[in-house]
């Protein structure tokens, strides 16, 4: 829904796999994750709080517990946002976030190199 109100000419992506997206906006000062069917908007701060949270998972204590489904609930605090992921979808997500992380990182390096020229 909060798709249809979003210029997605004036989205920077940050980083991409098979399995979605992550947006940058300037202007509205947030990231946008397309995955599994969402849209979501997330600051910085809850950014980083998803990829911890994600990063925590024990994906191979998930496929091995016989008593519960390969699921896992992923939501934490101050996030209205809720996804109900297998673990293949676990591990796109996090190799979204970590990707999206280091672009990041580049970035900041290539920033600070030719900040370092300038002067």
């Amino acid at each position: 829904m909060e798709k249809a109100c979003i210029n997605i000419n004036e989205l920077i992506n940050v980083y991409s796999n098979a399995q979605g997206s992550i947006y940058q906006s300037d202007k509205l000062n947030c990231f946008y994750i397309d995955f599994g069917g969402k849209f979501a908007r997330y600051n910085c701060i809850s950014l980083q709080k998803l990829k911890k949270v994600i990063e925590d998972i024990d994906i191979e204590a998930l496929l091995l517990n016989t008593h519960r489904a390969d699921f896992e609930l992923v939501t934490f605090n101050g996030c209205e946002h809720i996804y109900l992921l297998s673990a293949l979808e676990i591990v796109a997500l996090k190799d979204l976030l970590q990707g999206t992380f280091t672009m990041f990182k580049l970035n900041h390096m290539v920033n600070d190199c030719l900040n370092r020229l300038v002067v």
